[in-house]
Parts: structure tokens; C-alpha cells; sequence
């Protein structure tokens, strides 16, 4: 007679499947396996000694296949946790990263939470930074925009399943789409991988236009900030992610295109990953 694995069993085989793959293997192993059970991670804990039927263990058993091979754990699940809110994601967006947070939390002191502010999220793939504000600040008037029409129907599905309605969400190539309008604030986590940067390799599943931009990695953040006086209101803010080395750089083209008091915050690792600037005068 088979021996029939149990939840405990089931997960620790699957984080030695993913020892090698992932850096975090038996967290894997947990969410996946709970994706397929539809039981939370404190479920399989207080569950962990019953029978994984062989039918989902055939099931669970692709998704750990998968994930060695790369696919990362938010596309085999459908779905991410991110500023407290459960997002839909399909491989159409990138997942979104604890590392775009700081570029949230930086951005909600800029205005208090009364004021009048209007958003601009430019690249916003899944929702994940718009809809985050919009949750924090439910007085702010955000809009999203995205060049891919399948990351806004999935950004537009997470605004409806959050009751976030009220966010606008427009098509187009960073400010073409909303070509004659002004914001108080522009945030933004484009591409900034330069091509040969080996990183790329390990990101082979997520849609290489939200990560890939040139040979530099510099050159979407210019163009946004090229384009962005623009788009500003007098003593507007642009609020930028950009990679661990590129800090300076993107001081620099911030003042060479008008803006002033250039400030750079670290993410929760320790890397300097979010750089805010505000232009004073509308151009």
C-alpha cells in the first residue's frame, strides 16, 4: 500500500525540491501548497499531520516543478501581499517587491492625509503603488498609467476587488497618456535593469518591459524625468525607484532638468532605492 503524505510531509519535501531554486524554499512550499488545499499558512501548521489527497498531490507537486524552473511563487498562486493588500497577479505584471514600499511610505509624507493631492502612477502594472496610496489617502484623486492594456485589466480588477473604484486608469507610453494634464505628485518604479546585468536572467518569467529599458538601465527614469516638469504642478513632487547604484545618477538628472532638493531613502535592506525631488515653478 502507498504510503499517503501528509501536509507536514508534503512540505517539507517540496522545500527540498526548492533548495536550490529559492531563497526562501519552505515559504514556497507553504503558499503553494495552500493554494492548492485553499488553507492558509496557520492552517497547514494546525493541520499538518492530515492526508494530502493524491490528486492534490499531483497538483502540488507541478507547482514545486514550476518554481524550480523558475516561475516565481505570485504567478502560481494568482495572487501577492502588498502594503497589507491582496493583489491579483498574472505574468502580464511584474510581482510586486517589499523594496517598492519605501517608494510609498516616502510618498504619503509629502501631503498630509487632508490635503488636495492629485497622483500620477506612472508604469503602474498590477496597481500595486495606486492602489496602495489610494487606500492610505481616500481624499487624493490617483490615476494610473500603463502602456500594456493586459496589466491595467489586471490593475482594474484589483481596484474593484479592494473598492478602490475611484482611481483612473489610462492607456499609453508614461505621459502620453495624459498628455495636457498636471499632478501634485508623480511616482514611478520603471524599468531600471541595464541589459547585461545578470540579474535579468533570474527574472526570465516577469514581462521584460517592466524591468529592461537599456544598456544603461537610466534610460526610462530620464525619460520620465525629462517629461515630468511638464507634467508637475508648481512645487510638485516626483518620486522615483530606481536601483541600488543609481542614486547619483538620478540626482543629477534631476537637477539638470530643473528640480531641487534631491533627497535619496534606503529600502528595508539597506539600499538606496527611492529618490524624491520637487520642481518649484511649473514650466
Amino acid at each position: 500500500m502507498n504510503h499517503v503524505a501528509t501536509i507536514a510531509e508534503s512540505v517539507a519535501a517540496g522545500a527540498r525540491a526548492l533548495t536550490a531554486h529559492s531563497d526562501s524554499p519552505r515559504l514556497d512550499a507553504e503558499l503553494l501548497l495552500g493554494k492548492v488545499l485553499g488553507l492558509s499558512r496557520a492552517a497547514l501548521i494546525a493541520r499538518d499531520a492530515e492526508a494530502v489527497s493524491a490528486e492534490c498531490g499531483r497538483a502540488y507537486a507541478g507547482m514545486i516543478a514550476r518554481r524550480a524552473h523558475g516561475a516565481p511563487v505570485a504567478y502560481l498562486t494568482g495572487s501577492r501581499e502588498f502594503w497589507s493588500l491582496t493583489l491579483n497577479v498574472t505574468p502580464a505584471v511584474l510581482v510586486p517587491r517589499p523594496e517598492t514600499e519605501t517608494l510609498i511610505e516616502r510618498a504619503l509624507q509629502l501631503k498630509s492625509a487632508d490635503a488636495a493631492c492629485t497622483v500620477l502612477d506612472l508604469g503602474t502594472g498590477s496597481g500595486a503603488i495606486a492602489l496602495a496610496i489610494a487606500a492610505e489617502r481616500p481624499r487624493w484623486q490617483v490615476t494610473g498609467v500603463d502602456i500594456s492594456p493586459q496589466a491595467l485589466e489586471v490593475a482594474a480588477q484589483n481596484a474593484l476587488q479592494l473598492k478602490l473604484a475611484r482611481i483612473h486608469w489610462r492607456l499609453g507610453s508614461w505621459f502620453d497618456a495624459v498628455p495636457a494634464e498636471r499632478f501634485d505628485l508623480i511616482v514611478a518604479n520603471p524599468p531600471y535593469i541595464a541589459t547585461a546585468d545578470p540579474a535579468l536572467a533570474n527574472l526570465a518569467a516577469e514581462p521584460r518591459i517592466a524591468l529592461h529599458a537599456g544598456p544603461t538601465g537610466l534610460e526610462a527614469l530620464a525619460a520620465i524625468i525629462a517629461a515630468a516638469p511638464l507634467h508637475l504642478r508648481s512645487r510638485g513632487w516626483l518620486a522615483l525607484e530606481h536601483g541600488a547604484t543609481q542614486a547619483l545618477d538620478v540626482a543629477r538628472l534631476l537637477e539638470t532638468r530643473g528640480f531641487s532638493q534631491a533627497c535619496t531613502y534606503p529600502d528595508a535592506f539597506g539600499k538606496s532605492r527611492v529618490t524624491l525631488a520637487i520642481i518649484q515653478t511649473q514650466h
